[in-house]
C-alpha cells in the first residue's frame, strides 16, 4: 500500500502543478483574479501531498531525506513551494510565486522522473513520464488549432465584412471581438501546457537516451512555437497588434504548428511519428 502511495503520489503531484502553472500563467497574462485564486488553492494542495509524501519517504527510509541528489532535489522543491506560500501571503505579489514554481515544477519533474534511492518506483514512473508529455504536447496542439479557427473565422468574416456581403452565414460566423477573444484565450492555454511538456520530454530524453542531442530538429522546432505564440501574445497584451494582422500571424504560427507535428518529427532522432 505505501509502495503504490509512493508511485502514484508523484504522479498526482506533477499534474495539480501543472495546472497551477497553467492557472497563475492566465492570471498573469490576463490579470484574472479567480484564475490566480484557483491556482494558489491548487499550489497548497500540491505543497500538501508533497509534505505527505515527505513523511510517508521518511517513515519507509527511517531518515530525513537530503543525503543523496534524488533526495535532495525534493526537499529542494518542496522549499521553493513552502516559501512561494509564504511570500504570498504576506506581500501578495503573485508573479514571484508563478515564476518560482515554474523553477519548483522542473526540478519536481526531474525528482520524480530521475533513477533515485527507489529503482522500482523511478522504473515505473519513467514509462509514464513519456505518456504525460506527449499527452501534453497533443493537448497544446488541439489548443492552438481550435485558436486557428477562430482567427480563420475572424479573418473570413473580416472579408465578408468588408465586401458588405450580407447573408445569414456572416451572423452565423460570430463577431469579430468575440472571435479574436477565444483565439486569445486558447493560445494563453496552450503556450504554458506546450512548455510543461518540454520540460517532460526534455528530462525524459536526459533519462532513457544515450546520446541526447539538444540541436534536435524537434526540439529547436517546439522551442520556435513557444517564441513565435510568445510574441503573438505579447503583441496582443500591449495592444501593438490587434485585429486584422493578430489573426493572419496567428494563421501563420499554426503552420509552424503543422510543419513541428508532421514534417520536423520525421527528421528527430528519438521522435516516432512516422512509424
Amino acid at each position: 500500500m505505501i509502495s503504490l502511495m509512493m508511485v502514484r503520489l508523484p504522479e498526482l503531484i506533477i499534474v495539480l502543478y501543472a495546472l497551477s502553472i497553467l492557472f497563475y500563467f492566465i492570471d498573469f497574462i490576463g490579470q484574472n483574479r479567480k484564475a490566480s485564486q484557483l491556482a494558489f488553492y491548487l499550489l497548497s494542495i500540491v505543497w500538501l501531498l508533497q509534505t505527505i509524501f515527505l513523511f510517508f519517504y521518511m517513515f519507509h527510509t527511517g531518515r530525513f531525506p537530503i543525503l543523496t541528489l534524488f533526495e535532495g532535489l525534493y526537499f529542494y522543491s518542496w522549499v521553493l513551494i513552502t516559501l512561494s506560500l509564504a511570500i504570498h501571503k504576506i506581500s501578495k505579489v503573485d508573479f514571484t510565486i508563478f515564476f518560482t514554481n515554474i523553477l519548483g515544477f522542473t526540478i519536481m519533474a526531474i525528482h520524480a522522473f530521475a533513477p533515485g534511492q527507489m529503482p522500482s518506483m523511478a522504473d515505473r514512473l519513467i514509462s509514464e513520464l513519456l505518456f504525460f508529455h506527449i499527452t501534453m504536447a497533443i493537448l497544446s496542439y488541439g489548443a492552438f488549432t481550435l485558436s486557428f479557427v477562430f482567427s480563420f473565422l475572424y479573418l473570413l468574416q473580416y472579408k465578408l465584412l468588408k465586401e458588405k456581403k450580407w447573408f445569414k452565414t456572416l451572423w452565423r460566423l460570430g463577431d469579430l471581438k468575440k472571435l479574436e477573444r477565444m483565439s486569445y484565450i486558447l493560445n494563453v492555454i496552450a503556450v504554458p501546457i506546450l512548455l510543461l511538456s518540454l520540460i517532460l520530454g526534455l528530462q525524459w530524453a536526459f533519462i532513457k537516451l544515450p546520446l541526447f542531442q539538444w540541436y534536435d530538429p524537434k526540439i529547436i522546432g517546439s522551442f520556435l512555437l513557444i517564441v513565435v505564440y510568445g510574441i503573438w501574445l505579447f503583441l496582443r497584451l500591449k495592444r501593438e497588434m490587434s485585429g486584422k494582422r493578430l489573426a493572419t500571424w496567428n494563421c501563420a504560427a499554426f503552420l509552424i504548428v503543422l510543419i513541428n507535428f508532421f514534417l520536423i518529427s520525421r527528421l528527430s532522432t528519438f521522435h516516432i511519428w512516422y512509424d
